[in-house]
């Protein structure tokens, strides 16, 4: 089994707070993490349609078989059991009672916010990371291959194919957890949306430009876009302004949470093909980003990232900013390195005082310290 970063901080938390809710996307391992976790505790899944029918009928009876607490997966299916566990929370002294988990995380975070903040820490949990994928010797010499197959452990670790595992994944989405969210009547205007996304990752979000092709508002397409951000299908990066003048760009980037899923949805199915497709190098970008974003997560830490372009298009790709101290980061697909991958990075230097490491990852295979204090990085050892 690969083993996950993030359940050091899982051990940490239920030692501090009463309850922890473990949040990401559908299938990226959050049963598993909280079983293996806490191995001693119940585990009662929500989905069980005699256990809903429990909870839903008699929910003090329900919870008071958990005298030491349980593990509540899908919990947000029941959004009454919130109001109950406000009222064992509120009257115990324990640590790490309850842990909750869902794949319906706007619903559950909806319910918690409403009932149990203050009462509840946050985990949240993305697919495998390329440091995890090491660890347990799944690491592959081939970036295209990680873009393709994306990151989620059913895909990795089980002989599936990963073009079936995906289509069945997005399907299941649209056709059930966004019922769950929105009324959505036109369920194919919203798959229309999603691969239009698709298509579009690695650029600003537009949303003129979504609501003309997709043939729906404005209003609708930011509304929709929040649905996917809130269920971890999309990933918007924000835009770094400042201490800089109106001249840059203030709309977020559209990238997705797996690069698995973006391929899927533009119909990428083998890494020939993706090695010479138009969306190759903003595939690239998205797993570095979201390698760091999961790194962050993994440790407990707040999102910190960015990205930074003028409006004469100079850019940094990624922006890491930790209280005022940066680094920035240009992301190439590139196996062999040229001189005009390290222009954003000078060029950004001279406007900010603030820069304290410069990275270029790369698809290549050697690491090299540049003169002039940029990091070539390889992309497996970021």
């Amino acid at each position: 089994m690969i083993q996950r970063i993030a359940k050091k901080r899982l051990i940490k938390l239920a030692k501090t707070f009463r309850s922890i809710a473990v949040v990401g996307p559908r299938q990226s391992g959050k049963t598993t993490l909280c079983r293996t976790t806490f191995p001693a505790k119940p585990y009662v899944s929500l989905e069980n349609p005699d256990i809903f029918e429990y909870a839903t009928n008699d929910p003090r009876g329900f919870l008071a078989q958990f005298p030491d607490g349980a593990i509540l997966d899908e919990i947000q299916r029941a959004p009454h059991l919130f109001s109950y566990l406000q009222q064992i929370l509120d009257e115990t002294k324990k640590r790490g009672l309850f842990i909750l988990t869902g794949s319906n995380n706007f619903l559950l975070q909806e319910n918690i916010t409403q009932t149990l903040a203050g009462r509840i820490a946050y985990l949240q949990l993305l697919p495998f990371s390329l440091h995890e994928l090491r660890a347990g010797k799944k690491l592959k010499a081939d970036c295209k291959w990680h873009i393709l197959k994306g990151a989620y452990p059913e895909v990795l670790t089980k002989k599936l194919s990963h073009e079936d595992w995906y289509a069945g994944y997005i399907s299941t989405y649209v056709e059930r957890d966004v019922r769950q969210v929105k009324n959505i009547g036109n369920l194919a205007q919203f798959s229309k949306l999603l691969r239009l996304c698709a298509g579009r990752t690695g650029q600003i979000l537009n949303l003129t430009s979504l609501s003309n092709d997709c043939g729906i508002d404005q209003k609708t397409v930011a509304s929709w876009i929040s649905i996917l951000q809130s269920s971890y299908i999309v990933y918007l990066l924000r835009p770094y302004y400042g201490n800089f003048n109106k001249r840059v760009i203030k709309s977020p980037k559209l990238y997705f949470y797996d690069t698995g899923v973006a391929c899927s949805l533009l119909g990428i199915k083998s890494t020939e093909q993706l090695a010479t497709h138009n969306a190759k190098g903003a595939l690239f970008e998205n797993l570095m980003i979201m390698e760091l974003l999961k790194a962050r997560l993994n440790e407990g830490a707040e999102d910190n990232l960015y990205f930074w372009r003028d409006k004469t298009g100079n850019e940094i790709d990624l922006l890491a900013d930790d209280a005022g101290r940066l680094q920035i980061y240009e992301m190439k697909s590139a196996e062999t390195i040229s001189s005009d991958f390290f222009v954003g990075l000078d060029y950004f230097t001279k406007l900010h005082s603030d820069v304290q490491e410069r990275l270029l990852v790369y698809g290549g295979k050697q690491m090299q310290t540049r003169s002039n204090g940029i990091r070539v990085t390889p992309w497996n050892e970021l």
